[in-house]
């Protein structure tokens, strides 16, 4: 990977603005198919795993709600949620964004066209199954790897074949210059495969004995959050911060440095202070965990420094909305989850609902709408069309934002009071969940939004891909109706 002279980088953009409007136009043709497919794919799963989310909420409320049906428990029900949503929804519009950004910011069609639509269709496929597995009952009990083995091996597949595409157009760019996203791209694309498949084996196919498997998946877990998506994440925000802003972005060499230290720290934490495990590995972890938080500032100083105060893109551009709020997220995240690693923070906040207050925060406050941003923007550079109405994307940020406010944060401070409560020995275990109610309820309100914001998102789509395809269906209607000439 080669240095950049200055401290600042700008978007390569190619050799003149008619050669890169016209690339632009070849390099968005050859990524429609693949990019499109995802993300319909993802925008449709987010809406399944919305309604499965919603379901396992109400079921705190209404504990015998479709209770008689097996499929439908709550055992079952919270499990195929995570999958949808990461795996779904997440995941899917990740690699989108990443096949999109590989093909920009290095010049060059998108490569392997026919062996990503067949990997999107086999991750679908895998997906699918693995979802109906879970809510049948064939759960291998490991969070966030509960799919059957059938499963996980059409999605490993499936991914392998995206993955190679990915890699092959990164290989033919034009453009050898290496942009910061890049770098965070290239080793989100093996990643992946490495811990998934390393967590699977190890789990699943030829299990390790006892408590080191919830060190195995607790390890698992922090990979896929911190780095495969924080990775993704931030590759997004540092290329389409500094594109609207229309600036380079302030500082290449932080990259670097973010890079370099989530690579090395942010892959070893995860494991709770107190965890049955060795103390040397809890050790790590939170050193570990700890170690982020300098990486975490450097993202918001870069940001920072991108946008150095001007609020013209917050008036003149829809999609900057999505891609702060999602920096803002991920700060506050990494922040939390680096005080949530030291033992007298632990102890109170472990086992309470600060732990998905803070997952979800980080999945998606910053994840989840940073790709929504992300899809806004590059979607109508595909099909070259506009939403039908723009107001509704303004409605989705508001909803999404909404939604994640209105669920983590009161169940992060119902957590530390249950946190709290759990360690005083005077009060009894049903008075300190009697005492979580009003948070939970209030967070319930955040779930609605958000399926709401993901009904939105699909008829944007829905909408988008109509805008695109009515000149052609009014151009074949004309054809076909047309009079027919009767020769005399």
């Amino acid at each position: 990977m080669s240095a950049i002279p200055s401290s600042s980088q700008s978007i390569p953009t190619g050799e003149g603005p008619v050669a890169a409007l016209a690339s632009a136009l070849e390099i968005d043709a050859s990524c429609r198919a693949p990019v499109l497919l995802l993300f319909v794919c993802a925008a449709k799963w987010l809406v399944i795993g919305s309604v499965l989310g919603m379901l396992t909420t109400l079921k705190f409320h209404a504990p015998g709600l479709l209770a008689d049906c097996p499929w439908l428990t709550y055992g079952r029900v919270h499990p195929a949620h995570l999958n949808v949503l990461i795996y779904g929804f997440a995941m899917q519009a990740g690699l989108g964004v990443i096949l999109w950004i590989s093909a920009h910011l290095g010049r060059a069609r998108l490569a392997f066209a026919p062996a990503i639509i067949t990997g999107a269709l086999l991750w679908n496929l895998g997906i699918l199954a693995g979802v109906v597995g879970i809510l049948y009952g064939d759960n291998t009990g490991f969070e966030w790897l509960e799919m059957p083995r059938y499963a996980s091996v059409t999605i490993f597949v499936g991914y392998l074949l995206i993955g190679a595409g990915a890699a092959l157009t990164m290989h033919q760019r034009a453009e050898r210059r290496l942009y910061i996203s890049q770098w965070f791209i290239i080793a989100a694309l093996f990643w992946f495969p490495w811990i998934y498949s390393t967590a699977s084996l190890l789990l699943v196919a030829h299990p390790v004995r006892g408590a080191l498997q919830a060190g195995i998946d607790w390890w698992y877990q922090k990979n896929l959050l911190t780095v495969w998506f924080g990775f993704t994440g931030l590759a997004a925000l540092f290329y389409f911060i500094p594109k609207i802003a229309r600036r380079p972005l302030y500082s290449h060499y932080n990259g670097i440095f973010i890079f370099w230290a989530l690579a090395l720290f942010g892959s070893c934490g995860g494991i709770p202070p107190a965890a049955p495990l060795p103390s040397w590995m809890a050790a790590l972890s939170t050193a570990g965990a700890v170690l982020t938080v300098i990486p975490v500032f450097l993202v918001a100083l870069n940001i920072r420094g991108t946008v150095a105060g001007d609020c013209a893109p917050f008036r003149e551009n829809r999609m900057f909305k999505f891609f702060f709020f999602g920096a803002l997220a991920y700060v506050a995240a990494g922040f939390s989850g680096a005080a949530t690693s030291l033992m007298r923070v632990s102890k109170i906040t472990n086992f309470t609902w600060y732990v998905p207050a803070q997952m979800q925060l980080m999945l998606y406050g910053f994840f989840a709408i940073t790709m929504f941003g992300a899809i806004y923007y590059i979607a109508p550079r595909l099909v070259r069309a506009e939403f039908p109405r723009q107001n509704l994307v303004c409605l989705n940020f508001l909803l999404a934002a909404g939604g994640i406010l209105f669920y983590s944060a009161p169940l992060a401070i119902g957590g530390v009071m249950q946190g709290l409560a759990l360690n005083d020995p005077n009060k009894s275990f049903i008075e300190v969940m009697n005492s979580t109610l009003l948070f939970l309820r209030i967070s319930t309100l955040g779930d609605v939004f958000m399926l709401l914001a993901h009904l939105v998102l699909l008829l944007n789509l829905a909408g988008l891909l109509v805008n695109a395809l009515r000149p052609s269906a009014r151009a074949a209607w004309v054809e076909v109706t047309k009079p027919v000439e009767v020769a005399s």
